[in-house]
């Protein structure tokens, strides 16, 4: 039974009410669905009265088919036959829109499910979209869905400015427990993102409500978050792709598993056992990614049981998986060098937490993860003040 109606199900309802003009701009992807599994797009061309002149395609394409950092190029969609322009080509310039793209646009809608954590680049794409729409004149029109891990619980630290980046555009919390609407609230406000922005809020959803619980059809929002439980571990797990360690890419249960070829899966899983994390555990586990880092080879590691997830602490984790690996596996363990997100300049890792410090201080044998934790205090009290003024429920 539907209990959560998305901004998609109340804009259809009542257009008019939220734009001026027949020409629209569409900012979609394969989650852009009603509460009757049927896309934004269908719906939108059998109306009379509206025009879709446009779409835009965030990562991973309008259908979620291209994997993480994969070029996605232009194309026609092969349904509606409308043209896709992508923002997320070949470099970063492909991130934000060409001004002239919005030309014949009355306004621009953004229907996008989110993950609630600050990587997922699907925010940025809308605040990016934000910037054009002041530059040209056009409303945005932003779809509000939920946020699928909940709206009350907030972890991790804010980015620090010289770390920047499509997976940290802004200084937001790895997990954040905003929706998208409130986000693009925020982002106008806080960052002079001023465009005239209209969000459709939701009707029934609660914050403390996830994913499953909305009676909403679950769709991946993309090739490497298959289920609810892959969202949950996200926020932490993500730090990951920081390292040469596979986060189980390449398998059916990414970022649930961790590993490499010269981790003893055993000693791993009771490393991090012993730490008796909240709500979570250790289980070891031996996997074979078929792509990605890794691929074809047997890797040890570890397979990550969330066991109460209103007390589980993703980010938290995350790092204790690396701390773990690195002190265990010290002569192995590696960090990513390769560019990342269009970044050659500075580490994976640090764009991903959103300072240096992970790496060049907290990792250290002195610090326990208490230590850590405790650092991000002054970061949640100051974002807490500037959240709570752009909540909608």
């Amino acid at each position: 039974m539907v209990k959560v109606l998305s901004g998609l199900d109340i804009f259809l309802k009542k257009p008019a009410q939220y734009i001026q003009g027949t020409n629209l701009g569409l900012v979609v992807n394969h989650t852009s669905l009603t509460k009757d599994y049927i896309h934004s797009i269908v719906h939108l061309k059998n109306m009379n009265d509206l025009k879709i002149v446009k779409l835009f395609a965030p990562e991973h394409g309008l259908y979620g088919v291209d994997q993480d950092m994969a070029e996605v190029p232009d194309a026609k969609d092969p349904i509606s036959g409308l043209l896709v322009e992508s923002l997320y080509g070949k470099d970063s310039s492909s991130l934000t829109p060409d001004v002239k793209a919005f030309k014949g646009i009355d306004a621009l809608l953004f229907d996008v499910q989110d993950i609630g954590a600050r990587y997922y680049t699907f925010i940025y794409t809308m605040a990016n979209c934000m910037k054009v729409c002041k530059e040209a004149g056009v409303r945005l029109v932003v779809c509000d869905r939920p946020n699928p891990i909940d709206g009350i619980q907030i972890e991790g630290n804010l980015v620090q400015e010289d770390q920047r980046s499509f997976v940290g555009q802004y200084p937001l919390l790895n997990r954040h427990a905003m929706t998208v609407g409130e986000l693009a609230q925020l982002f106008k406000e806080e960052f002079e993102l001023d465009c005239d922005l209209k969000v459709v809020p939701m009707e029934g959803w609660k914050r403390e409500m996830w994913y499953d619980e909305t009676g909403l059809p679950w769709v991946s929002p993309s090739p490497n978050m298959p289920t609810l439980d892959t969202a949950i571990v996200y926020p932490g797990m993500c730090l990951i792709e920081g390292t040469h360690l596979s986060e189980g890419r390449g398998t059916t249960q990414p970022f649930e598993l961790v590993g490499a070829p010269y981790i003893d899966s055993a000693m791993l899983a009771n490393e991090l056992n012993e730490k008796d994390l909240p709500g979570v555990f250790f289980r070891p586990h031996y996997f074979k990614p078929t792509f990605q880092k890794w691929a074809n080879q047997v890797c040890g590691g570890v397979f990550i049981h969330v066991t109460d997830r209103t007390e589980f602490k993703s980010l938290l984790t995350g790092i204790a998986v690396i701390k773990a690996v690195s002190k265990l596996f010290p002569e192995e363990f590696e960090w990513r060098k390769e560019p990342y997100e269009f970044v050659a300049d500075r580490s994976a890792i640090d764009l991903l937490y959103g300072s240096n410090e992970l790496r060049e201080f907290w990792l250290s044998p002195k610090h326990e993860l208490g230590d850590i934790e405790a650092s991000w205090k002054n970061d949640r009290e100051r974002f807490q003040e500037i959240r709570k003024k752009y909540l909608l429920y």
